[in-house]
């Protein structure tokens, strides 16, 4: 880059500031714009409006080098965006093995493999969408109470800001935080719960914060939209033979990993989108919830999960609800050498991206 700019290579210093979407307008010889914007001229009768947005770099001008979510610009502020990535390197909460405060940093590492364009469903994100990623919240590590109210600070400016979040954590913990935050703006929320556990316990150790009881705590606080909450994925062994009954006092629906073996999600999906109709609804989405055979970095895993493919059915099968933020959790790159769990996640991020409301599918 240093040899194109002393030269005044027009034609690869012209490839690359296209592959970053970015527009010269400079002030004086060799200065380039200070943020990655896409440029609408680009993109075609597809664009949404004539105002620039943030967009991937096409890694057939630029490498796939590790940095930020889909390799995005990074704000420090939501202000202007649409929607964002966000990371809470949080693991305090964990009952088992540990290291999902690693997550963010490895879901971004390996989101390079993303591209702007979904074919399979027809969504072009970022033609409807100004996205970034907001970099990560600073946890307190030694106070889970503490790092929990740094969450919350964080997200309140995030929802006041009208940005829907993205967020990789993180134990499921976080989502507790979070979705005070949500309900504050939006009032009680739909819950599309994705997970091999409940996480509806009451307490642990007598404590009655730790990844385990996220839920136990929104329906305490009245965050919850009880109706319109279903959980899919649920399975493994329990201390007695009616662990759901707490969940069905509530009203929340849960279907079981077995209902799910062998087959498709897509009518169960249409069964969801009817009960959660056109009111807002979150996305929880633990990694656990796929079998340890394609997601093994993870700090609670267990048998007999759900598939890649019945998880792009469940998030896509949210195309047209009024989703107002999304996680995904418990990825622990600790267990996970080949880096795959890290790569379903990173996808199955980029798929929440793609059915949030603004975006339309072409």
């Amino acid at each position: 880059m240093q040899l194109l700019l002393a030269l005044g290579c027009s034609r690869g210093l012209g490839r690359t500031l296209s592959a970053w979407g970015l527009r010269s307008g400079r002030s004086g010889p060799g200065a380039l714009p200070a943020a990655r914007l896409c440029d609408p001229r680009r993109t075609g009768s597809r664009q949404a409006s004539d105002v620039p947005r943030n967009q991937p770099p096409s890694s057939e001008f630029v490498a796939r080098s590790v940095g930020s979510m889909m390799r995005l610009p990074v704000q420090s502020s939501p202000e202007g965006l649409d929607a964002a990535f966000v990371g809470v390197p949080l693991d305090i909460g964990t009952s088992n093995r540990p290291g999902a405060r690693f997550g963010p940093r490895r879901i971004r590492e390996e989101s390079v493999m993303l591209r702007s364009a979904n074919p399979s469903t027809g969504a072009l994100p970022f033609q409807f969408l100004m996205v970034a990623d907001l970099g990560d919240v600073n946890v307190n590590l030694y106070n889970l109470q503490d790092s929990c109210q740094l969450i919350r600070e964080a997200y309140q400016k995030i929802a006041a800001a009208g940005c829907v979040p993205l967020t990789l954590g993180g134990d499921h913990t976080i989502t507790y935080p979070i979705l005070q935050a949500m309900a504050e703006k939006h009032g009680p929320v739909g819950l599309l719960h994705v997970d091999a556990h409940t996480d509806t316990a009451d307490k642990v150790l007598g404590e009655k914060l730790y990844h385990g009881l996220p839920f136990r705590r929104c329906v305490d606080e009245g965050l919850l939209d009880c109706k319109r909450v279903v959980q899919i994925g649920i399975r493994g062994s329990s201390m007695t033979l009616d662990p759901y009954r707490y969940n069905w006092n509530q009203g929340f629906r849960v279907v079981l990993a077995e209902d799910c073996w062998m087959k498709s999600l897509v009518p169960l999906m249409g069964e969801v989108r009817q009960q959660m109709g056109g009111k807002p609804i979150y996305i929880s989405f633990d990694i656990d919830a796929l079998d340890p055979a394609y997601a093994p970095g993870t700090g609670t895993p267990e048998i007999a999960g759900l598939t890649p493919s019945q998880a792009l059915e469940i998030i896509r099968g949210c195309q047209g609800l009024n989703v107002v933020g999304c996680d995904l959790v418990e990825v622990s790159p600790l267990y996970d050498p080949s880096g795959n769990t890290a790569l379903l996640a990173a996808n199955l991020l980029f798929e929440m991206l793609c059915v949030l409301p603004k975006v339309k599918v072409v």
